[in-house]
């Protein structure tokens, strides 16, 4: 019986691995460098953390089972709640702001498409217990300094559900819920349609569509026109001009929803060219979670990037790591292991195990494109030294194995 990878799912060769490792690294670089600390958390939670605040509707887009206990589990669809489940469970009492970072595998169970797999990855960030808007300057300037420390560079929205929920304050939660996932999805022609079912008044549809329309320079004021002079646009206004100051370039976009019920204020999302419909590469925003998980009331700032996405248009390439081959004689094949476990504390070192003749040693080293070989000679050992060849050049001198190790 021949099996294959379930569909969604991809495996890594090595070569793909080195770069996805590379990325990996340099994201978290930057995400050290800028003050936060690495956590992670159980690949599966219980099935709770996700449907409390999205409902049942959730279960046919997620990998939900019971385990021996009778329990519901599911493996994650996403990173931030179980992070919040964390922060209450283990560090409520802790000095705030808390900054964490997390590199992690998640799981939906959706049709796979160019950049959307089942099993895919994500590089996150969270800010606790600050709603100010220096904390979201600096969680949207971070994603941006992320995504250029590997080449990609992507144009930046940022809106504020607060102003477009100031709107909606007289229609009910329940429907200014699907109001935003509409918004969200673009669905112009399903929020009209659904706007008039619930029997919205014709200034507030026709605001709306206005209002989520908005782009750019002239957005602030028309926004102003459109809902009055009210804080949550003061303090839009403010997070702004810090954007400013981290030099960032934006463009204020109030058609952003972000579709999960539990952001609340600034969001912001990153499209880069060059992956179709599925452009967009990494989004955020402010949320409370905390309360609904049974913890005090916690303002957060966060954001995800898409890992995959972004290893489809990255330009970084990572360093061709030098390897070296440790080639021997039947009579000197003990002294190679002992060689070669020396020089492996300087650089990638193989040494035969397919018992193979010594040409074809040699040519095992030019496949696998080794920079050097080291020939363990009888005649050598019985002088202190080893043959190093050059590859490339093909010269070849003999030195001590300490002197080969100081030139590795």
């Amino acid at each position: 019986m021949e099996f294959h990878r379930p569909r969604g799912t991809r495996d890594f060769l090595p070569d793909e691995m080195a770069k996805r490792k590379y990325v990996e690294n340099r994201l978290r670089e930057v995400a050290i460098r800028w003050g936060y600390g690495e956590i992670k958390t159980p690949t599966f939670e219980h099935i709770e953390l996700f449907t409390i605040k999205s409902g049942e509707g959730i279960l046919g887009e997620i990998y939900n089972f019971k385990d021996k206990g009778g329990r519901e589990i599911t493996l994650r669809p996403e990173l931030t709640a179980p992070v919040v489940r964390m922060y209450i469970e283990e560090l409520q009492r802790s000095p705030k702001p808390l900054k964490f970072y997390y590199f992690d595998n998640c799981f939906r169970y959706e049709r796979p498409q160019k950049g959307r797999f089942r099993e895919f990855f994500q590089f996150g960030i969270e800010i606790i217990g600050s709603a100010r808007p220096e904390s979201d300057a600096e969680v949207i300037a971070l994603s941006v300094e992320m995504l250029n420390s590997v080449g990609v560079r992507g144009d930046l929205h940022v809106g504020h559900l607060g102003i477009v929920r100031a709107l909606l304050k007289d229609i009910p939660p329940g429907h200014q819920s699907k109001i935003m996932r509409l918004v969200d999805k673009k669905d112009d022609k399903g929020l009209e349609d659904f706007l008039d079912e619930i029997r919205a008044p014709d200034e507030i549809k026709g605001k709306l569509f206005r209002l989520i329309g908005l782009r750019g320079i002239n957005a602030m004021p028309e926004a102003r026109e459109l809902v009055g002079n009210i804080e949550v646009i003061s303090q839009f206004e403010t997070l702004l001009s810090l954007l400013d100051v981290y030099g960032l370039e934006y463009q204020v976009d109030l058609g952003i929803a972000r579709g999960l019920d539990y952001y609340t204020g600034m969001v912001f999302e990153i499209y880069c060219e060059g992956l179709g419909a599925q452009n967009q590469v990494c989004g955020g925003g402010s949320y409370r979670l905390a309360q609904l998980f049974g913890g005090e009331d916690t303002p957060s700032t966060g954001y995800a990037i898409g890992f995959d996405r972004i290893m489809e248009i990255c330009e970084v390439k990572p360093a061709e790591a030098k390897r070296i081959v440790v080639v021997s004689f039947e009579d000197t094949r003990k002294e190679a292991i002992v060689i070669a476990k020396r020089l492996r504390e300087h650089v990638a070192t193989y040494v035969d195990v397919m018992g193979r003749k010594f040409k074809d040693q040699m040519s095992y080293a030019n496949t696998i494109g080794a920079s050097h070989v080291v020939i363990v000679g009888r005649n050598e050992l019985e002088a202190g030294k080893v043959a190093l060849k050059d590859m490339k050049t093909g010269e070849q001198v003999l030195l001590t194995v300490e002197e080969v190790a100081g030139k590795m």
